[in-house]
């Protein structure tokens, strides 16, 4: 697991470069009416005739993630905290994602921890970050590991926690067709992966706040 997340915090921390210069907007909304016909639609008809334009908007937005760094959404730090230095939880960021395999959705949510050593961040920035990287095709795997290296390479706490749990549509919609199963991810950094009761305290806190 080490390893793993060695090797995503680089990616983490700056957006993949595309591999190729993006196409055009006329590239994109030809290669939309290129499905349509290959489904057996008929892109001329009323109900379509906008929907590649829609499509590439609605791409545009949804995988936004590739335009933003989530490493500068941690840029700004809170070190008068009245010596606050036990953990940060936050709890059910829920997110929307599409699996890197087949372009379908992942619907979750994500639990992040981390035990701050001298700086906090606003919460609201720790769910940008979960947002930035589900704004890209993913992995749940790879996305758990991105925030927790994310996290740890720029706040530098003693330890952060990051859990997934998430129902992958791959799964619901095609091939065997299970609906309602969710995966769970889990990583752990620093202090929550060396001392296990730690990850025993971060399961606790949230299956309380899960009662609350």
């Amino acid at each position: 697991m080490d390893a793993i997340v060695k090797k995503l915090e680089t990616f983490a921390t700056k957006p993949p470069l595309p591999v190729t210069e993006r196409p055009s907007q006329t590239e994109v909304e030809s290669a939309v009416n290129t499905l349509l016909r290959w489904i057996g639609e008929d892109p001329s008809r009323e109900g379509l005739l906008d929907t590649p334009k829609r499509v590439a908007k609605a791409y545009r937005e949804m995988f936004s993630g590739y335009d933003k760094d989530p490493a500068d959404e941690l840029g700004r730090t809170f070190e008068e905290v009245a010596g606050f230095d036990d953990m940060v939880l936050i709890r059910d960021i829920t997110f929307h994602s599409h699996c890197e395999h087949h372009m379908v959705p992942i619907i979750g949510k994500a639990h992040v921890g981390y035990l701050p050593d001298g700086k906090v961040v606003g919460l609201s920035k720790v769910a940008r970050v979960v947002e930035i990287f589900a704004q890209r095709l993913q992995t749940q795997e790879a996305m758990t590991a991105q925030i927790a290296g994310t996290i740890q390479d720029v706040l530098n706490p003693r330890g952060v926690a990051v859990i997934i749990e998430a129902e992958h549509m791959c799964m619901a919609m095609r091939g065997i067709r299970m609906q309602g199963s969710s995966t769970l991810t889990s990583t752990f950094t620093g202090t929550f992966r060396d001392h296990p009761e730690e990850q025993v305290r971060f399961m606790t806190l949230l299956r309380a706040g899960a009662k609350g």
